[in-house]
């Protein structure tokens, strides 16, 4: 009698080069765009409204490109996938670099928005299908984790190359090299889904030649397939936890999106220089990303509103402060406190969106589940920078702060409502 030997141990270090660098990567070069392309919109002539207007589309091309970003990733590969969007963020990059008006400038950040997307799945897909259960939340904390790593290191990288280039689009470069390297990094490196290297085909049958034949679709591929296919008809039919949850998670992401916009335009708007903006950003997430792994183990430890509580009460009270310090003398001051203030309650909520989506997601059947999550989460990311220009434009940037603080509360009040009727009480 024959039993089943045991799976191997998960080993994390397996997947912390082929699976954590190319992010990593993708993350500081998009860290080192995302504080100058409202600056950057400035400089060609855009009012702050129009700037915020440009520095949106970065978050809606990841909204629209959250649809057919599943069925990319399914029909050519993870790795394909990602170097393919590498190739699209460079050629976006590149219409930012020589753009010579904000409506150019907008084209090529759309671009970079929607292949952020195709880039974003093909990570997640694997962390998802590949970590167990007992370590889900600190790991996909540490993947969340990479990226603020990148939102840290990328300002700083930004500030020197603008600092001694003397222009603001010369930031640009940063991403398209880190686009590069990430290509290149999955190209040499083993893929974890297959253990091969280099590109590899739409086809999942290898010739006798080659040896026996592989699935015909891989677990991450047909995970992404699943998740982006019929998205409305999932979001009907688990309408309720989508309506009532789900608005708490977008209103996360309008959160921590608004913030993305809110303190490059604040920084134009109190007179500070390119260079000392992006460092002040870059200081913001260090403090920010000193903090994923510590949200993993409060979520772990003490359940998810925990982590999701302190986190929106925590942006909430800080949009506040920065509609209140807008007349003051001292608001170049102000400004630099809320930076760090802000970051530190969004680290608090490192990975929580998700945490939450893989809590909620059926155990039979998630990818359906998790592709309707993440969009309602990337509807409110998109939405936000959308709102803030929109008053800013009709009112004024103290304003908008404002009704950012007013949705922060209202998000706390739907997560406290919400998330004890439908997580297990292990996980609350």
């Amino acid at each position: 009698m024959t039993t089943t030997p045991e799976p191997p141990p998960f080993d994390f270090r397996a997947v912390l080069l082929s699976g954590f660098l190319p992010a990593a990567l993708f993350a500081i070069g998009e860290g080192a765009i995302i504080p100058i392309i409202p600056i950057a919109a400035n400089s060609l002539g855009a009012s702050l409204a129009i700037a915020g207007f440009v520095a949106s589309l970065i978050l809606v091309g990841e909204l629209i490109g959250d649809v057919p970003s599943g069925v990319v990733v399914a029909r050519i590969g993870e790795r394909n996938a990602m170097i393919g969007a590498a190739v699209v963020s460079m050629l976006g990059l590149t219409v930012c670099v020589v753009a010579p008006n904000p409506v150019v400038l907008a084209v090529g950040v759309f671009l970079v928005g929607v292949s952020t997307a195709v880039f974003a799945l093909a990570r997640h897909a694997y962390m998802t299908t590949a970590i167990p259960l007992a370590i889900r939340a600190r790991a996909l904390s540490s993947l969340g984790g990479v990226f603020r790593f990148g939102y840290f290191v990328g300002p700083f990288i930004a500030a020197g190359v603008v600092h001694l280039t003397g222009t603001t689009q010369s930031a640009f470069w940063i991403h398209i090299v880190c686009c590069l390297a990430a290509a290149v990094t999955l190209l040499v490196l083993r893929d974890p889904a297959t253990g091969v290297r280099g590109l590899r085909g739409p086809s999942r049958a290898s010739s006798p030649v080659d040896g026996p034949a592989e699935p015909a679709t891989l677990e991450g591929e047909e995970f992404v397939k699943e998740e982006s296919h019929g998205l409305f008809r999932t979001i009907r039919e688990h309408h309720r936890v989508l309506l009532r949850l789900g608005s708490g998670a977008g209103l996360i992401g309008a959160m921590r999106a608004g913030r993305q916009v809110i303190l490059p335009l604040w920084a134009v708007s109190v007179g500070l220089d390119d260079s000392t903006a992006a460092l002040v950003i870059g200081i913001a997430g260090a403090v920010d990303f000193a903090l994923f792994y510590t949200s993993g183990q409060i979520m772990d430890r003490w359940g998810r509103l925990a982590s999701a509580l302190p986190c929106m009460l925590g942006l909430s009270i800080c949009y506040f402060l920065l509609a209140w310090s807008d007349h003051l003398d001292t608001r170049v001051g102000w400004f630099v406190a809320v930076a760090m203030a802000m970051s530190l309650a969004n680290g608090v909520g490192s990975g929580i969106l998700m945490t939450l989506g893989a809590d909620l997601a059926p155990r039979d059947h998630p990818a359906p589940f998790l592709g309707a999550w993440r969009f309602t989460g990337d509807f409110g990311q998109a939405a936000a920078p959308l709102l803030i220009s929109g008053i800013t434009a009709a009112a004024s940037i103290a304003i908008a702060s404002g009704v950012m603080g007013v949705l922060g509360l209202v998000g706390a009040g739907i997560l406290l409502r919400y998330v004890p009727r439908y997580l297990p009480r292990r996980l609350r």
